[in-house]
């Protein structure tokens, strides 16, 4: 139900679409039960990572009993806020969140659809914790093994979950 799109965003690239499998009622139903079944232990929160973990982050939320934080690109909350730095290929970017989204000490679960080197995922990690969260589980969609990402958070002490991973770009 995910398709590959070859040479998207720039040649080379396979891109893991997931647009198919939002549309499939029966893929997505499947998708959000196996998420919410690879949770290990209470959340208080579950943190989506802007845009396309909000959706799952969100849905599992639910029957998990759980609030939903969101982590967006610098700028885009109203109101105060807290932000984080982090490596892109070519430069850096900036994820913020709410400066009260949570108490210190809440239970958080970081949900987004896709794991690649880890970057965006590990920014969000370092400013959940840096706002007081207890963060030792994330969950993706895909993991792209090849580039990194899960291991990474991995080696920095969390538990990552994906429900398929694809070789390669």
């Amino acid at each position: 139900m995910i398709r590959t799109i070859p040479d998207f965003p720039k040649p080379g690239i396979m891109f893991r679409d997931i647009t198919t499998l939002l549309l499939d009622p029966r893929g997505l139903a499947m998708t959000v039960e196996r998420m919410v079944a690879a949770v290990d232990g209470p959340v208080d929160l579950i943190a989506g990572i802007e845009a396309r973990g909000f959706l799952f982050a969100a849905a599992i939320a639910v029957p998990l009993k759980a609030g939903v934080l969101l982590i967006r690109k610098d700028g885009k909350l109203p109101g105060a806020t807290i932000a984080e730095d982090y490596a892109l290929e070519y430069g850096t970017d900036r994820i913020a969140m709410h400066e009260d989204a949570l108490v210190p000490g809440q239970r958080v679960l970081l949900v987004d659809d896709l794991i690649a080197t880890g970057g965006t995922a590990r920014a969000a990690i370092r400013l959940l914790k840096k706002a007081g969260a207890s963060v030792t589980q994330a969950q993706f969609v895909v993991d792209l093994p090849d580039l990194g990402g899960a291991d990474a958070l991995r080696s920095d002490g969390i538990e990552v979950t994906s429900l398929v991973a694809f070789g390669g770009h």
